[in-house]
């Protein structure tokens, strides 16, 4: 509805009160457009650098062993790549040594440290998780250990079989 001022000259149109517009609300509209293009932005640069860091990682680690570098070094900083446990870690969460590491040994520590950390006893289910993880690794060990001996008895025997062929 047009309004006339108190002079007359002008004509000025009335504007609802609940659709006023000030500098506050314009900053607050182009705020929106503009954080969705950044996040458009940000996003998939993010995903490509969670990929790409870890992949440069490994590839600086081969190219560390390739020259030669100390394998102690290589090896503790390959580790933090490595999902599965070290069976030096294995061994230090079940409070172990690698002589005593016995699969009844193995087994007793087992159960003691996961009865220690039973969720339902207040315990601690990433614990258990530690402790299972070490207990699987110890158990593939000490079967890799039985597998080599069982191998160079049955070599030695091979051997010693051959040498008295011969002597005959």
């Amino acid at each position: 509805k047009p309004l006339s001022s108190k002079r007359g000259d002008s004509v000025k149109r009335a504007v609802p009160p609940n659709q006023t517009k000030n500098c506050c609300d314009i900053a607050t509209m182009a705020i929106g457009p503009f954080a969705r293009i950044i996040a458009q932005v940000v996003v998939p640069l993010l995903a490509t650098l969670a990929r790409a860091i870890p992949a440069a990682y490994g590839q600086a680690l081969q190219n560390a062993r390739k020259a030669g570098m100390n394998p102690n070094t290589v090896d503790a900083a390959s580790s933090i790549l490595r999902k599965t446990l070290s069976k030096e870690e294995a061994l230090q969460i079940l409070n172990l040594s690698e002589s005593d590491a016995s699969l009844e040994a193995i087994q007793k520590q087992y159960e003691k440290y996961m009865a220690a950390n039973d969720v339902s006893k207040g315990g601690s289910f990433y614990l258990q998780s530690k402790v299972y993880r070490a207990k699987e690794m110890l158990d593939q060990y000490v079967e890799e250990q039985k597998q080599e001996e069982t191998k160079e008895k049955n070599d030695n025997n091979t051997t010693k079989s051959q040498e008295d062929a011969t002597k005959q």
